[in-house]
C-alpha cells in the first residue's frame, strides 16, 4: 500500500510539474505581433512587426513590460502579472510626460534605444531604421 501511494503521489507530483511549465508557456503570448495604435493613431498608420518570441528568448519580460502604480507612476514588472497593452496608459489622455503619452512615442523611445544601445556595444541588435519594423504590406 505505501509503495502505490508513494508512486501515485509521485506520478502526480510530476503531472504537477509538467502542467505548470506548460501553462506558464502558453502564457508567454504570440511569437509574432503586429503593433499598431488604436487610441492616438497617426495620420497614416504605420503598423510594426514585433518578434515577440525572438525577444523572449533573451530578455526577461521585465526588459520590455512595466506596469503602472495607482498615482500613476511607472513599476517594475513582476513575473505572472497580466500584461496590459501600452496604449492603455501611452495614450494623450493620461497626461503623462509628453515625450511618451503616445503608444508611437513610448515604443520608439523603449525599442529603438534598446537596439541602439545593443548595436553601440557591439552585440546583437534590432533594426534602427524605420523600415526595420515598418515593413510593407503589414496587415
Amino acid at each position: 500500500m505505501k509503495q502505490y501511494l508513494f508512486i501515485m503521489s509521485t506520478l502526480l507530483l510530476c503531472l504537477a510539474v509538467c502542467t505548470g511549465t506548460s501553462m506558464a508557456d502558453a502564457q508567454k503570448g504570440p511569437a509574432e505581433i503586429i503593433l499598431k495604435s488604436t487610441l492616438d493613431p497617426a495620420k497614416k498608420v504605420k503598423r510594426a512587426f514585433f518578434p515577440h518570441e525572438k525577444h523572449q528568448k533573451r530578455f526577461d519580460c521585465g526588459t520590455c513590460h512595466h506596469a503602472q502604480s495607482d498615482d500613476g507612476q511607472q513599476v517594475a514588472y513582476k513575473e505572472g502579472q497580466k500584461i496590459a497593452k501600452c496604449e492603455s496608459c501611452h495614450n494623450t489622455k493620461s497626461g503623462i510626460d509628453k515625450k511618451l503619452e503616445t503608444f508611437k512615442k513610448a515604443a520608439h523611445a523603449r525599442c529603438r534605444a534598446c537596439h541602439k544601445k545593443r548595436k553601440k556595444e557591439g552585440k546583437e541588435a534590432g533594426p534602427i531604421k524605420c523600415k526595420g519594423c515598418h515593413r510593407k504590406n503589414i496587415q
